[in-house]
């Protein structure tokens, strides 16, 4: 089964809490899978991350984010779109890892899907985007379940694309073993303000990369980048964090750091800003 989760509205502060909406209502999930229960410690936290510096390894991380129909979409039809996208990494080289899930509480957003890949070079992304069987799945199982706009171009996928680095270890790029067979995948996308400064944003990168890598007991693994897709730009940057549990996204979300950190440094500085998470769970294994 896929998990439903929460999708954040434009705007919000990005954390799951009371009064994001713009009635300052409470957003609830419509699937909460709770996994093993969580206990951490700061002062762990702190030994880890505080340990000598290790090799990294660029990657290419891409986001797609779908609108779709409802009322077009059945169980079985959403199933199916969600098998044949996340099983296309068997038939297409240079996907290097991938991850796909259901966005809840769609009654309230725009974005009911999301799809997250990885390759290892920018040529990777470029073929993928030209791959004629990536394009025969989108053609036949995911734009006819999306808005269209008039003039018949897509308004229903939402791409992002940016450059970041991981661990140079092979579970850790190709986000293997079982560390990364559940979790919750957090996805955080914004767009700074014109005004915003070359040093406001890289404080605000600066802030976020440092909070996510002080907690390697909440989280498995974070990338961010600048969007470098030049034929969709509404976001500017993104990032994609991998909680190990959804009661450790809960933690993270929740707390006083992260809170503090978004209302000081991004809040001040963006125009708007989507944060969305779905679970982790084995979507298919057989080639469609």
């Amino acid at each position: 089964m896929i998990h439903q989760a929460l999708a954040l509205p434009r705007l919000a502060h990005p954390f799951l809490t009371r009064g994001f909406g713009s009635n300052g209502g409470v957003f609830l999930h419509q699937s909460r899978t709770k996994h093993q229960g969580v206990a951490f410690s700061a002062a762990d936290d702190d030994r880890i991350a505080s340990s000598n510096s290790i090799q990294t390894r660029k990657v290419v991380e891409h986001v797609c984010l779908l609108k779709a129909k409802q009322s077009l979409l059945s169980e079985e039809k959403e199933k199916g779109m969600l098998d044949y996208l996340y099983t296309s990494q068997y038939q297409m080289r240079g996907i290097v890892a991938i991850s796909v899930g259901s966005i809840g509480d769609k009654s309230s957003g725009d974005f009911t899907h999301a799809l997250f890949v990885r390759f290892q070079r920018k040529e990777d992304l470029e073929m993928f985007y030209e791959n004629p069987l990536f394009l025969k799945v989108l053609n036949e199982h995911v734009t006819p379940f999306c808005h269209m706009s008039s003039s018949l171009m897509l308004q229903g996928l939402t791409n992002v694309d940016y450059e970041s680095e991981v661990e140079d270890d092979i579970l850790s790029i190709f986000r293997k073993g079982e560390e990364y067979n559940y979790g919750e995948e957090f996805v955080l996308l914004v767009t700074f303000a014109k005004n915003a400064s070359e040093k406001n944003i890289k404080d605000a990168t600066d802030s976020f990369a440092q909070l996510t890598s002080s907690l390697p007991s909440l989280i498995v693994q974070s990338t961010q980048g600048s969007n470098f897709n030049k034929s969709s730009e509404e976001f500017t940057h993104a990032a994609v964090v991998r909680f190990r549990s959804f009661d450790a996204m809960e933690i993270f979300v929740e707390g006083r750091e992260y809170k503090d950190m978004w209302r000081s440094q991004f809040e001040p500085f963006i125009e708007k800003s989507v944060a969305l998470h779905f679970s982790v769970d084995p979507v298919g294994t057989d080639v469609m």
